[in-house]
């Protein structure tokens, strides 16, 4: 067996049963979960129409690469999404089973073994950054994202040394679980970094389509490229998924795109690893892509969560709202375990301690007294969570 298998950690999801057994919520009182980022909102119908109207294609072998249609409409995408000047479909656009998987396998195609790796993740993150790393036999080294840095990473702060081993930096914008948008004026400082140190970005951006004014939408690493001159998207590659987007974590569908040169061998390792998207599963998607009104309508949705929210508990529990994304990340008045125990022991409600998502570095865990709530519920339930939570708080 791989003996780096050992040292992945228990998921954050597998912590929170085990912090909740042998308690018994109140039976009068519905569950609400705030915990898993699993959008509730009703799949669009016109992606399920595509999806049933290509059944027939079952009984056809994907190709890795995907369909033209499929990364044509994806670059199109990109294009009119973050002002680009172009992207090649057919070079710089891959599709992918979500980017969970893409972002796990792809930290293995590029991560040189031989060199003493780092790879460089937000910290609290997504867990899969980690897992990657450490099955791709390199180390992971935690750059804290606190609320005296705006939930972003100092990057000033890293040693010279750290950049000249890293050979690959995750950045997560918008945050999971924090909410923070990286601006365009710090993905520039990470460019210019990547060209004198000779790593690659991985950005993550799968929730870079829920945000709150419509006319400032979150930017991306590809629209920082672009003004900077950097076309050809060197050393950087993108994460998108239609998870978050159009309501459709079922359908597993989502895409990496950026430095052909990186794509290429990625496609070249994915042909090995057998992970191509089904081809009813693509036609769906061209049309998931094509169509930005149930997009804004989601947004819209998500907009009223919050501001629900804000009106029943920004006076009992502390907290910013997020820059974009649908998680509340609220400190704690408590230990974040000893709230999200009592909070589903009381009010049937489960949330996530925050310091399952982080890792102590520089002798803190960042996410410590904090929670991440997602609000993916519909409205009526997260008003219903909010002033359960109001009653909650003004006992505790």
């Amino acid at each position: 067996m791989n003996r780096n298998l050992n040292l992945l950690r228990p998921y954050p999801f597998e912590r929170l049963n085990l912090l909740k057994e042998g308690v018994i919520p109140p039976k009068q009182l519905p569950h609400i979960p705030l915990s898993i980022g699993e959008p509730k909102h009703p799949a669009p119908e016109f992606v399920a129409d595509a999806l049933a109207a290509s059944m027939d294609k079952l009984s056809v072998y994907p190709a890795t690469k995907g369909l033209e249609e499929l990364r044509r409409t994806i670059a199109t995408w990109l294009i009119g999404r973050f002002g680009l000047d172009a992207v090649d479909g057919e070079t710089q656009v891959l599709p992918v089973n979500g980017t969970r998987e893409a972002l796990f396998a792809f930290t293995q195609a590029v991560i040189d073994r031989s060199d003493q790796p780092l790879v460089l993740t937000p910290n609290p993150f997504y867990q899969i950054y980690e897992g990657a790393a450490l099955l791709a036999e390199a180390e992971p080294y935690y750059l804290n994202c606190t609320e005296q840095n705006r939930f972003i990473p100092d990057y000033d702060s890293v040693p010279a040394e750290v950049w000249r081993r890293c050979q690959l930096l995750f950045i997560c914008s918008p945050n999971n679980p924090t909410g923070a948008v990286t601006d365009t004026a710090t993905l520039s400082k990470l460019l210019a970094l990547s060209d004198q140190y000779d790593f690659i970005i991985a950005s993550d951006e799968c929730y870079s389509e829920i945000y709150f004014d419509e006319q400032s939408p979150p930017p991306g690493l590809l629209q920082a490229c672009a003004e900077a001159g950097r076309h050809d998207y060197k050393n950087c590659v993108v994460f998108h998924s239609l998870s978050k987007r159009s309501n459709l974590p079922g359908l597993r569908s989502g895409f990496v795109a950026g430095d052909a040169g990186i794509l290429a061998q990625f496609l070249r390792y994915r042909t090995y690893h057998g992970c191509a998207m089904p081809l009813q599963h693509q036609l769906a998607s061209v049309v998931a892509w094509s169509d930005e009104q149930h997009v804004i309508a989601n947004r819209v949705k998500y907009r009223e969560k919050f501001r629900l929210f804000s009106s029943i508990l920004g006076d009992q529990l502390r907290f910013s709202m997020p820059e974009a994304g649908f998680y509340l990340w609220p400190e704690t008045p408590v230990p974040d375990e000893d709230f999200s125990r009592e909070l589903f022991a009381r009010q049937n409600i489960t949330c996530l301690p925050g310091s399952y998502l982080g890792r102590e570095s520089g002798g803190v865990n960042p996410g410590a007294n904090y929670v991440r709530m997602a609000l993916v519920a519909s409205i009526a339930e997260c008003r219903e969570a909010a002033e359960r939570i109001r009653h909650f708080l003004q006992r505790l």
